[in-house]
């Protein structure tokens, strides 16, 4: 494992070799206080809101870290590694049926999705929300991991599983498109 630069990702990688070298308890739950929230947050926008089926996936999440610590190889911060293992079992819930997924987007993400002003009137929130769930699913997905989620492009690339060059593409074509259908609401605003 290289060493890493950001003192949070430092900390991470101390605890995960403290649970890989001693199976110190507690150790994992801090990684897992650390980290439980922005999981829980990314199944949320994954499956739109459903605080329900977050948690369970999350429980899963959590689970399955716990069984595949040892495949952490530190070529990617450790939150850019736990992420995709979410995104992973999202998937594989979502392509076996087991999750309800109803298309569309989580309203509390509308102000944070492209700097949408949390004051911005009900009527532009209402027409971002339906232009973000036209997106196509990989344009959606990508512009959540970056804009939401905040991961740069190689991060939501490793989540996403995809190379980076798509993962751009993703993010501009879903820019592209969401300016295009408000830019209605540009020509009303000074």
């Amino acid at each position: 494992m290289a060493e890493p630069h950001d003192p949070e990702d430092r900390l991470d990688r101390l605890l995960v070799r403290r649970v890989l070298d001693t199976g110190e308890a507690q150790a994992f739950e801090q990684l897992l206080r650390r980290h439980q929230g922005l999981v829980r947050a990314q199944l949320r926008r994954l499956l739109h809101g459903d605080a329900a089926q977050a948690d369970e996936l999350a429980q899963e999440v959590f689970l399955r870290l716990w069984r595949k610590l040892d495949q952490y190889r530190g070529e990617a911060r450790f939150a850019t590694w736990l992420f995709r293992l979410a995104y992973t079992v999202f998937l594989e819930s979502r392509r076996k049926g087991r999750l309800d997924v109803q298309e569309g987007v989580e309203p509390e993400a509308l102000d944070e999705a492209l700097g949408a002003a949390p004051q911005a009137p009900q009527a532009l929130r209402l027409d971002l929300q339906q232009a973000l769930a036209r997106l196509p699913r990989a344009e959606r997905q990508a512009l959540m991991h970056c804009a939401e989620l905040g991961l740069s492009h190689e991060e939501a690339a490793q989540v996403m599983g995809v190379p980076l060059g798509t993962l751009k593409s993703h993010v501009q074509r879903g820019k592209q498109r969401l300016r295009h259908w408000l830019q209605d609401w540009k020509e009303r605003t000074p």
